[in-house]
């Protein structure tokens, strides 16, 4: 399923780097993604690999205020993290951190996606500033890394492919939540049933 093409970036290309926080890649995290640190010496390379094209680099950050209805003390099903301004909100130290950041959940939305959040009570979905962006920058395709497999780098690649974009998603630059034995698998098979291209 997955392949071994290089990415060719371009200035039609944004690498777009999704949730490398401390609370998802440091295993001191409160919501810690098995091997989530090793993302980042990938991606960084990724980074420097979009830049020397010419392509744009943006990234997106849960940034949840400190009670919203996704947390599990709150009626959700996940522990407080990345609260706005915490340590664990902060992008991890060693990633190279040099765009725009498009940040999600602020008023206490579900924000799995890049794209969009959902409000947890009403269900409506409204947008983030990426597609805006993107579409300002003149971008063809999005490659996505980061965190999380089967959640927020999956919501991302799935919203990317719906806009029409052409998505790729970097299988040795992502690591899976994988609540349930196998979500990672299920997810990269999600993305590359929605047209998705899965590259190492």
């Amino acid at each position: 399923m997955t392949s071994h093409t290089t990415v060719d970036y371009n200035r039609t290309t944004a690498l777009v780097v999704v949730d490398v926080q401390n609370d998802f890649a440091d295993p001191n995290g409160s919501l810690y993604v098995d091997g989530g640190e090793d993302v980042v010496r990938v991606v960084n390379t990724e980074i420097a690999r979009a830049r020397n094209a010419g392509a744009y680099v943006v990234y997106t950050a849960d940034w949840h205020p400190e009670t919203t209805p996704h947390f599990a003390r709150d009626g959700g099903i996940w522990p407080v993290h990345c609260v706005g301004d915490s340590w664990g909100a902060a992008f991890h130290p060693n990633l190279i951190v040099d765009g725009p950041v498009v940040r999600k959940g602020t008023a206490g939305e579900d924000g799995y996606s890049g794209f969009s959040v959902r409000d947890p009570e009403t269900g409506e979905v409204s947008p983030t500033g990426l597609a805006s962006q993107l579409d300002r920058w003149g971008i063809k395709a999005i490659v996505v890394c980061g965190l999380a497999t089967d959640y927020c780098v999956k919501a991302t690649a799935l919203d990317g492919a719906t806009a029409g974009y052409d998505v790729t998603v970097l299988t040795d630059a992502i690591r899976a939540v994988n609540l349930e034995s196998g979500d990672g698998d299920q997810a990269l098979a999600e993305m590359a049933d929605a047209g998705c291209l899965l590259t190492e």
